[in-house]
């Protein structure tokens, strides 16, 4: 996915499944999704071994998850992910988002196939952090 298309996800998102947050404040997951969340993402803690996540109710899995998802931001195993996606489709998703390090080249195809855009390999803080720099970057020099 291009820079633009990054771009135009993280302007448009509002709702975020944080897919394996963990309440450990040292793992990325718990570091990246705080940080979502105090730049204005709704973050949705989803993960199995955890009931409240940053002050959010912690769901067991996507399919538990009652409202709507913008992204399914991944932060499992890249063997987990064809699993997700076909979570990620029937919540209505609009993007599937893999974090530095996960590929899943099929389940990214079907996520296609289904409509989602995919990032794949991206962490999703330092690419906010990029957009926020670039648009300020924009702006001063207009």
């Amino acid at each position: 996915m291009q820079t633009k298309d990054i771009d135009k996800v993280l302007e448009s998102s509002r709702v975020i499944a944080v897919v394996g947050l963990s309440n450990r404040d040292y793992r990325p997951s718990h570091r990246v999704a705080e940080y979502l969340q105090s730049v204005g993402y709704r973050i949705i803690p989803v993960n199995p071994n955890e009931t409240e996540v940053l002050g959010i109710k912690a769901y067991p899995t996507l399919d538990d998850v009652p409202e709507k998802i913008d992204v399914v931001d991944i932060f499992r195993r890249s063997e987990f992910v064809p699993s997700l996606v076909d979570a990620a489709i029937r919540s209505g998703a609009k993007v599937i988002w893999m974090q530095e390090g996960i590929f899943h080249d099929a389940a990214a195809q079907r996520a296609r196939a289904a409509g989602l855009q995919v990032v794949m390999d991206r962490c999703m803080f330092k690419e906010h952090r990029r957009w926020i720099s670039d648009k300020q970057r924009s702006a001063s020099t207009s």
